[in-house]
């Protein structure tokens, strides 16, 4: 797990996130489609030593339970690609492709703790939702934009998307 994390996986994770060159062999998970769908840009910075700043273009969808994560650079070159369902998560990028019993594990793995995935989907579609250790500022979401903070356990995290808000309805 180590090597994950010096290569540089942990920045890469969020979220973590959070995958497959493009050139890389099918994914032994099926993909998933689903009317659950973000795109846009995410930053995670952490306090760990060495520090961690990482921003990249993301594409997420699915649920907490079944889903995708698409991790790009800005010029659209795939970074990384986390798909997960019931029993499995897999995380593929860098020509290496790495599977979990779950998806906290694979976020543990990639950043050293495990990262708020069903509170994400929650702050995303505008619910509240607790997650341990973590607080969210949705009251822009309709404007496109989503922080949180890892307040504890230590160190402190900060994850920010800026992404397409939601459509709004009229009058």
């Amino acid at each position: 797990m180590a090597i994950w994390r010096k290569s540089g996986w942990a920045v890469i994770a969020l979220m973590a996130l959070l995958i497959a060159g493009c050139s890389s062999p099918k994914s032994a998970i099926a993909p998933f489609y689903a009317e659950n769908s973000w795109s846009g840009r995410l930053l995670l910075k952490a306090e760990t030593q060495p520090p961690i700043h990482f921003s990249a273009a993301f594409e997420l969808t699915g649920s907490p339970q079944q889903g995708r994560l698409l991790l790009s650079t800005p010029l659209g070159t795939t970074l990384a690609t986390a798909h997960w369902q019931p029993g499995t998560a897999e995380l593929r990028g860098a020509g290496e492709a790495k599977v979990f019993g779950t998806l906290d594990e694979l976020t543990e793995a990639m950043t050293g703790t495990k990262l708020p995935v069903a509170a994400l989907f929650a702050w995303l579609e505008g619910r509240p939702h607790n997650a341990d250790g973590w607080e969210a500022d949705t009251g822009h979401i309709a404007d496109g934009r989503l922080n949180a903070r890892r307040v504890h356990p230590l160190p402190p995290a900060e994850l920010r998307l800026l992404f397409e808000p939601p459509a709004r309805t009229a009058p």
